[in-house]
């Protein structure tokens, strides 16, 4: 028997609780309760949040989190949801914080600090590889990588917001597969007429 209320706040306690580092290390977290876990919604309704949520302003994983609450429960679900994200991690933080002063000088918590960026930073490049591999699918290899090379320019040389590289390929994304059905549609109209 399913119980939403519970699936939404377990979901949401696990991905702020377990998402050290910010708001992208908690991206592969929500995709897996999400899209996996619970199946609230597929890869690519997932990869649309993402985009939106990009180009929103404020931290990326409580709009995903509200959003996915409103999708379950409404209104509701999402102040749960989005409760259940942020609050375990606040009170975890003022209840830690005199321990925090106390061993911030500890070569142990260094340690264990560094020994958690590698797995954030494979657990991003699995997601990003995964949705290259849906970008090459709908648009092919070439546009693929030209995409990405464009974007990473865009990015990390002309220092472009992300949000605004986003919505340029949100649009070229809608135009290219309006174009790819009227080809598609011309293409059968011939084949019935031959």
């Amino acid at each position: 028997m399913k119980h939403p209320y519970w699936d939404i706040t377990a979901a949401m306690v696990r991905t702020g609780i377990l998402g050290f580092g910010g708001g992208p290390s908690v991206i592969p977290l929500i995709r897996h309760e999400a899209v996996n876990k619970y199946k609230w919604i597929d890869d690519d309704e997932f990869g649309e949040i993402l985009a939106i949520a990009n180009a929103l302003p404020g931290p990326i994983a409580t709009k995903m989190a509200a959003y996915l609450g409103y999708k379950q429960k409404g209104a509701l679900g999402a102040a749960l949801s989005v409760s259940a994200h942020i609050l375990p991690t606040c009170f975890a933080m003022v209840a830690l914080f005199t321990a925090v002063n106390v061993i911030s000088r500890s070569s142990i918590v260094a340690g264990m600090i560094g020994a958690v960026t590698p797995v954030i930073a494979v657990m991003l490049g699995i997601m990003a590889y995964e949705f290259g591999q849906k970008a090459v699918k709908g648009l092919g290899w070439v546009t693929g990588i030209l995409f990405f090379v464009i974007a990473f320019i865009g990015l990390q040389t002309f220092s472009i917001n992300p949000g605004i590289v986003i919505l340029i390929f949100l649009a070229y994304g809608a135009f290219h597969f309006k174009l790819k059905a009227q080809l598609t549609r011309k293409k059968k109209d011939k084949g019935m007429t031959a």
